[in-house]
């Protein structure tokens, strides 16, 4: 099976670059909420990597957090990346937005905010509902979201 992982010593040069980073055994980086936008320009702009297209990204929610996940692909390299960020405060979970970085974040921030109540930042005109109408209350992929009717607990 091809291995389309960015190759050990360029993993290790980004873990030097910012070492808050932590390489996960399968090559998946968990990157502090405050390195997101430095590490996201690196990954991009610089040739070694050129992680020049985002594919997707979604939240999870965990007992004791959020996390955002980003799937990365460099079509000049053909490697993938997948980054994690933990968001610690689940009362106020906010991380900034990489719609300045890629434009195609926009949709799928949007996404994460009206189902999951993410708030992205940084960035005009989030956030905001994209499915459901913005006088509806709560956010229907948390946990601790309650349906009325309909589904039981």
């Amino acid at each position: 099976m091809a291995d389309y992982s960015i190759p050990a010593d360029l993993m290790e040069a980004l873990k030097n670059k910012f070492p808050g980073l932590e390489i996960q055994e399968n090559r998946d980086v968990i990157v502090p909420a405050a390195d997101l936008i430095p590490f996201m320009s690196e990954i991009k702009d610089n040739q070694d990597y050129a992680m020049d297209f985002l594919t997707n990204l979604t939240g999870a929610d965990y007992k004791d957090r959020f996390e955002m996940v980003y799937n990365l692909v460099s079509m000049t390299h053909g490697y993938t990346l997948m980054v994690k960020v933990r968001i610690e405060d689940k009362e106020k979970p906010e991380i900034p937005s990489l719609c300045p970085i890629w434009g195609g974040a926009n949709w799928q921030e949007r996404e994460i905010y009206d189902l999951m109540g993410i708030v992205f930042t940084g960035y005009t005109g989030h956030p905001t509902r994209i499915f459901l109408d913005d006088n509806f209350q709560g956010h229907p992929l948390r946990k601790d979201f309650q349906w009325q009717g309909g589904r039981e607990a």
